[in-house]
């Protein structure tokens, strides 16, 4: 198959390898014509992943990505997806690779791809390790189930095993909303509150997701899959997540733009944080960790936060 990879951060860099290795013809289109013709000469991103070979890839500015692919994988930040996609010239379908909401609408990024068929691609796959040829698995969910098993078969191989699942709007809530809890673990880890801490707040933040997925339609199920347990386990706990980083940044003292700064990429989880509040006022649905999330990034004691979820009317689980 013919792919356009739009956007060479990490993940970009990451899928265009996944793609080349399944002997895929790959176009990746980069943020600007000077990244564009380092890759092309050298075969190497100049920023990101630089021991990854793209020497396969044919490397082009975003202005100059073609139209006559069969597949668009958008590896863009979630501010960026709407617009970067509706630009694209061409009717490929899109397979997102982004773990965020639409920061305009306040809707799922799928539902901003206008007429084309639109695929997600989710769960724990942190880009260094994939580069790096490590054993992973994702999953790819559509309401096209004959677009998701295309893609299945695109990109399934000995180290990169992928699932399908028709549950679109559970896949897509679940890699968003993940990125907001591994801000909170970060944050139990930046005020060094232990083990237990986390992964209490892991399975908390688990049966929140699970809250918010079903009352917005999502299968309970896809909650205890790869995009939901898999990945929020990883980016809750991995010390290369930019999420969990970037929380434990802010819990020493960083402000959030402070913590972007240091780590040098996009952290979905600051923009995701507000939406996912929000979109849950919409649902009618509780999410403490989120809320104090929120209110730590507005400028609230993180010390103060804990105490005050740590304090919570006991309850049920």
């Amino acid at each position: 198959m013919r792919f356009l990879v739009v956007g060479a951060g990490s993940w970009g860099t990451a899928f265009t390898r996944v793609l080349l290795e399944r002997g895929h013809d790959v176009v990746l289109a980069c943020r600007s014509r000077e990244q564009a013709e380092a890759i092309a000469s050298s075969g190497r991103n100049p920023r990101y992943l630089q021991s990854v070979d793209l020497g396969a890839a044919e490397a082009v500015a975003l202005a100059e990505a073609p139209g006559d692919v069969d597949v668009v994988a958008a590896a863009v930040p979630s501010r960026a997806f709407a617009s970067v996609v509706a630009a694209l010239p061409g009717d490929a379908p899109v397979l997102s690779l982004v773990k965020g909401l639409d920061p305009e609408t306040g809707e799922r990024l799928s539902t901003r791809v206008g007429d084309r068929s639109v695929a997600v691609l989710s769960g724990p796959n942190i880009a260094e390790e994939i580069a790096a040829g490590l054993p992973t698995a994702a999953v790819i969910a559509s309401e096209d189930g004959f677009l998701a098993g295309q893609l299945q078969h695109a990109v399934n191989s000995n180290v990169f095993r992928a699932y399908v699942n028709p549950d679109l709007v559970g896949v897509e809530l679940c890699a968003a909303a993940k990125n907001v809890i591994a801000l909170a673990a970060g944050g139990v880890d930046g005020l060094g509150l232990g083990d237990n801490a986390k992964a209490s707040l892991i399975a908390r933040g688990l049966a929140e997701m699970t809250r918010l997925g079903e009352a917005a339609g999502a299968r309970p199920e896809t909650f205890a899959g790869l995009a939901g347990i898999g990945d929020l386990v990883v980016s809750c706990s991995s010390t290369k997540t930019r999420n969990r980083h970037a929380g434990e940044l802010i819990a020493q003292g960083m402000t959030p733009e402070q913590a972007v700064a240091e780590i040098g990429q996009t952290v979905e989880g600051l923009t995701t944080a507000p939406i996912l509040r929000d979109l849950s006022h919409r649902l009618g649905v509780e999410l403490p960790i989120t809320e104090g999330v929120c209110a730590v990034l507005s400028g609230q004691s993180l010390t103060d936060l804990a105490a005050g979820l740590m304090g919570r009317e006991p309850t049920e689980e």
